[in-house]
């Protein structure tokens, strides 16, 4: 008979990792078994399998919350705020990575302190200037803050990855004549397209995700994000729970499709920029 090859060690391993797995999809299946229910059930055995499966939830939440119109808005202010975040942020690592001058390490310094700078310390000053300015209840009340609040990790990052580049194909290219904007964009850019992949999901599922910024500065809810619309759900006096679950599932379907796509990326890029600046 063969040994089996499998150690003590191994079979540990794996069975940690299964348990793990379990740990993070239970809440998630506990909320999609709430989204069946509806409230008195879920009240009376909130952990078992419903007894009649309320699909409607998804339909009456999708209707009461005005989804859709929160989903468009979520996306338009994510996809805008991440485009300029990755090209500002790309040409401002690439000047403090590759290229020689006095102020670049004062000018990385000053970028990091944008990392410690709390939102809730600007939200008074940002409300009375967008005021002034009529930008309240737009998205782009909302977009200039998230490029804002994004830049500081995505130079950091960046830098690293910019840093890390051979010397010698910037030589040649100068060499060949290349500009500088030219080895910006033909050299720099397509070797740190693994950092503009890390970079560019947090700054989309942060945005996503963020409450605060969208909260204060739009109260129009045919302007209100995804976050924002979930509070329809949360009342005085009652709460529809299963509708709310039904709407949180909705909500989280781009996160889950972003990271089961990009997850490899997200590792390889924060090892390779990260730890190599």
């Amino acid at each position: 008979m063969k040994k089996s090859n499998v150690s003590v060690s191994t079979v540990i391993i794996y069975a940690f990792l299964i348990l793990l797995v379990f740990i993070y999809l239970a809440p998630l299946l506990w909320c999609v078994l709430v989204s069946l229910k509806d409230n008195t059930e879920l009240i009376n055995n909130p952990f078992g399998l419903p007894s009649v499966w309320h699909f409607d939830n998804f339909t009456t939440a999708w209707k009461k919350a005005y989804l859709g119109v929160a989903l468009k808005n979520s996306f338009i202010a994510c996809t805008v705020s991440l485009i300029a975040t990755l090209f500002l942020g790309a040409m401002a690592g690439f000047a403090l990575g590759r290229m020689q001058w006095k102020l670049s390490k004062l000018t990385l310094t000053y970028y990091m302190i944008g990392m410690m700078v709390p939102v809730h310390c600007v939200l008074i000053p940002l409300f009375v200037h967008f005021s002034r300015i009529d930008l309240v209840d737009s998205l782009t009340s909302i977009i200039l803050p998230y490029i804002v609040f994004g830049l500081p990790l995505t130079i950091y990052i960046l830098t690293g990855f910019f840093r890390s580049m051979p010397n010698e194909l910037f030589e040649a290219a100068s060499i060949d004549g290349c500009s500088i904007y030219r080895c910006f964009f033909t050299i720099g850019l397509p070797l740190a397209q693994t950092g503009l992949f890390v970079t560019g999901l947090m700054t989309f599922v942060g945005n996503w995700n963020e409450l605060l910024l969208a909260m204060v500065f739009i109260s129009d809810k045919m302007t209100k994000t995804i976050p924002v619309t979930l509070s329809y759900f949360v009342g005085p006096y009652k709460t529809n729970y299963v509708q709310m679950f039904a709407a949180i599932l909705i909500a989280i379907i781009p996160n889950i499709i972003v990271y089961s796509a990009f997850s490899n990326k997200i590792v390889d890029g924060l090892t390779q920029g990260a730890v190599k600046g």
